[in-house]
């Protein structure tokens, strides 16, 4: 795979993954867009290797707050503990069945389909996008003008402590797991808005929603890898040459390397600009972005990508 296009899409993957607007969403259409097809293994290999390196952009972006929130005593790092557990139990509680279901609805009869079948239908990341855009709208409308009624709002917010409550956690923990099978309906942009419609303040909506992500980032990365080698499996099993598989697989290892370090220094840049529109009530304007990027994807679907 060309050097250009993998870096090109690791500066997407790194923007879009920890700005609420769905990374997937994103680096599905430029793939598209670029003739790559999103649903192979070796692709989801790449977005996994693209994936580790905006998950270290936020252990490094983040780990100073976690720090003074989490780990600043025992009593701290167990209120967390009992939280991220909580919230992570219930992400896969509801998630790994949707995909499953979901999986089962779309491809009738086929019992080995699974949910990266679906990476390549724009169609569906667009009414993902469309409804990840308006949780973000309602939310960030919804706080900035409960803040402009109660001038406030913000510090009483702010006064509760650096934890989200436990009713808090999970249902930003439920709302991850809904995500998961849907390219297009943002992670981040998901628990965040959750949090903020429960009564999280902003900072500890932010910090719990991107301490979850570490949580589950090396689960998705190992589901992927495992997806990798049974392709690889099933590909020998079909006369394929081992030899040839075994050469793109390491390409792809090599390219997604590079790509990985491009993707960390993007995530960075993009957190500080989360950080700052977040904290300044800019949030919903990340909805209207989702909304108008949702019927752009909506116009390529429709002329054939």
């Amino acid at each position: 795979m060309p050097l250009l296009k993998i870096i090109l899409l690791a500066i997407i993957q790194g923007l879009a993954e920890l700005l609420p607007v769905s990374s997937s969403a994103h680096v599905v259409v430029a793939e598209k867009l670029l003739g790559l097809d999103p649903s192979t293994p070796e692709m989801t290999l790449v977005l996994v290797m693209l994936h580790t390196g905006t998950m270290f952009a936020v252990i490094v972006y983040f780990w100073p707050q976690w720090r003074r929130a989490y780990f600043a005593s025992s009593d701290s790092f167990k209120r967390f503990a009992i939280r991220a557990i909580w919230a992570t139990f219930l992400t896969g509680l509801i998630g790994y069945p949707l995909q499953k279901f979901v999986a089962h609805v779309m491809f009738p009869g086929q019992p080995k389909a699974v949910i990266e079948d679906l990476f390549g239908r724009l169609d569906l990341v667009a009414y993902a996008l469309f409804a990840a855009g308006l949780l973000i709208l309602w939310a960030g409308l919804k706080e900035r003008s409960a803040e402009h009624a109660a001038p406030d709002y913000a510090r009483s917010l702010n006064r509760s402590g650096e934890n989200v409550t436990f009713a808090q956690s999970g249902w930003m923990g439920a709302v991850q797991g809904i995500c998961l099978p849907f390219r297009g309906f943002s992670r981040s942009g998901a628990t965040i808005s959750t949090g903020l419609l429960t009564g999280t303040a902003r900072d500890r909506a932010e910090k719990f929603s991107f301490a979850l992500a570490v949580i589950i980032t090396p689960l998705a990365i190992a589901r992927e890898l495992l997806r990798v080698l049974h392709a690889g499996s099933e590909a020998k099993l079909a006369g394929a040459s081992a030899a040839a598989y075994s050469a793109a697989i390491h390409s792809s290892f090599l390219a997604a390397g590079l790509g990985m370090v491009f993707s960390f220094l993007a995530g960075l840049a993009a957190l500080r600009w989360l950080s700052s529109w977040l904290e300044s009530g800019k949030w919903y304007l990340f909805g209207i972005y989702c909304l108008a990027a949702s019927c752009v994807v909506f116009y390529l679907h429709h002329i054939g990508y």
